[in-house]
């Protein structure tokens, strides 16, 4: 049996599995936790991955490992290779000011052009040179802060990786800035790369870091591989020279590899951020903001909308309620569809899509009638839910192909998300057994990257459960109306 490993190193914590090759069968497994917060120490995943491995038996007997990572978390490295400070992760919004900041010197601002037209015409310009406008989560954003917050930190800015990159690097044991590798899917959610003409944007960096061109054009970025290419071997010091490195991916892209989506197949994923990921056949630019044209892990595209506010709406809720998951669920399912009309906004961490960074959530619509359990329950799952629903309609809008729908990530295992996601999104909804979906995509990207083949190994895909149900009528039309009716943070 050929053995490959699969990680995922996500916001929480780090999985790891070994699979065999050829079958995708599991062998073995380990994981370990990550510390809270928004802004973390890389040695911090380093160490989880470390614990992660030898909880899993270890890499000894490994032919081909490969890193699914959360993306956007800026790794700053200075000349020498050492961590410059803490990395921002994708969730941390202290650089909501800098992407506006961005987008304005975009638009070419004019004498007498106002703000507003401003950051219309650097939106369009944003979607045109990378597919995607600067938002918070995006490390573009993240540099700007660095270079006006910490200046004395942005000079010794040597190279900026991203968490799967760095994690791979240093898998390798390698200590040469120039052995940095990273892939598609997660180069295109910097907000510095090209997706459409894949090519790095230095002008777009020396903007961020407020550098020359030719100073950009100096820092070490990682070199983009194919989605079956191999980034390098693993430490010979610690016995893993003879295992192959895949280029990993992105978090969603990986988890999309895991479940075998092709083209016309949404997967919306409900972990500590929510997101709709398609696959798409081709690039896509959307100066609105709401999608981001990123790219997959197969060499088509995955355009994606990402809310800030995943199962955590439901964790929060139930908390509140002063319920356990399994009864939050029981209560949600036994309120009438619509809640009695109270809807809950649920921007409670900020929102990325749409972007209010300094947002906050709200119950909107509450009458003594909806004053109860039940519909608080209710409106929580039907609020984030239609959140989402928004991301796929504007997926929609631009072109991408729905031909089905799977819901995954932890909140996909509740009844009450599995029972009223499909009337609030209209379609029958796809849920497949609960799995590290992002570490085996990795080992699935691992497992091709040992092949050779032009294709990845057709695994055994789990069992999908189909649901459905009728429509909720007016309950998107009632959320579109309200979701504006927010209170702005302090």
């Amino acid at each position: 049996m050929t053995l490959v490993a699969g990680i995922d190193s996500s916001t929480q914590s780090c999985k790891v599995v070994i699979r065999d090759a050829e079958s995708g069968a599991l062998v073995r497994q380990g994981s370990a936790k990550h510390p809270d917060g928004t802004e973390v120490s890389p040695q911090a995943w380093w160490d989880a991955l470390l614990a992660a491995i030898e909880q899993a038996g270890g890499l000894d007997d490994v032919a081909a490992a490969s890193v699914g990572g959360q993306q956007h978390g800026m790794v700053a490295l200075d000349a020498d290779g050492s961590v410059i400070r803490d990395a921002l992760l994708w969730n941390d919004i202290r650089s909501a000011d800098a992407a506006e900041a961005l987008i304005a010197e975009r638009g070419h601002v004019v004498e007498g052009s106002d703000t507003a037209n401003a950051l219309i015409n650097g939106a369009a310009a944003w979607a045109e040179a990378t597919g995607s406008v600067p938002v918070a989560s995006l490390t573009v954003t993240k540099l700007r802060w660095l270079a006006d917050a910490e200046p004395q930190n942005a000079q010794r800015v040597a190279a900026v990786a991203l968490p799967h990159d760095w994690l791979t690097w240093k898998l390798s044991g390698s200590k040469a800035l120039e052995d940095l590798a990273t892939d598609r899917s997660e180069v295109s959610g910097t907000g510095y790369w090209d997706t459409a003409r894949s090519r790095y944007r230095y002008d777009l960096l020396a903007q961020a870091l407020r550098v020359t061109e030719d100073a950009a054009r100096a820092i070490v970025l990682p070199r983009v591989l194919g989605p079956h290419e191999a980034a390098g071997t693993g430490d010979p010091s610690r016995g893993w020279g003879g295992m192959v490195l895949g280029p990993g991916a992105g978090d969603n892209a990986a988890a999309s590899l895991g479940i075998n989506m092709g083209t016309g197949d949404v997967s919306i994923s409900i972990g500590t951020s929510g997101v709709v990921a398609a696959v798409s056949p081709k690039p896509i630019q959307d100066p609105t903001g709401l999608i981001n044209g990123f790219a997959s892990a197969t060499g088509e595209h995955l355009p994606l909308a990402v809310t800030l506010n995943g199962s955590r709406v439901l964790d929060g809720t139930a908390r509140m309620l002063g319920v356990d998951h399994d009864q939050f669920a029981q209560l949600a399912l036994s309120a009438n569809p619509g809640a009695n009309g109270l809807t809950m906004i649920p921007y409670l961490e900020g929102e990325r899509t749409p972007n209010l960074p300094q947002a906050t959530g709200s119950f909107v619509g509450m009458s003594l009638t909806s004053m109860n359990p039940a519909d608080v329950a209710r409106a929580a799952v039907e609020g984030l839910l239609c959140g989402l629903a928004d991301g796929l309609e504007a997926q929609t809008r631009l072109g991408v192909p729905v031909n089905s729908i799977q819901l995954i990530g932890g909140a996909a295992r509740s009844p009450a998300v599995q029972q009223i996601a499909p009337a609030v999104f209209g379609r029958e909804i796809l849920v497949p057994e609960p799995g590290e979906y992002v570490a085996d995509g990795a080992a699935r990207q691992a497992a091709w990257v040992l092949s050779g083949a032009e294709q990845p190994p057709s695994w055994n895909v789990s069992p999908l459960q189909t649901f459905t149900a009728e429509p909720t009528l007016g309950l998107r039309e009632i959320y579109s109306s309200r979701r504006h009716l927010y209170a702005k943070r302090g």
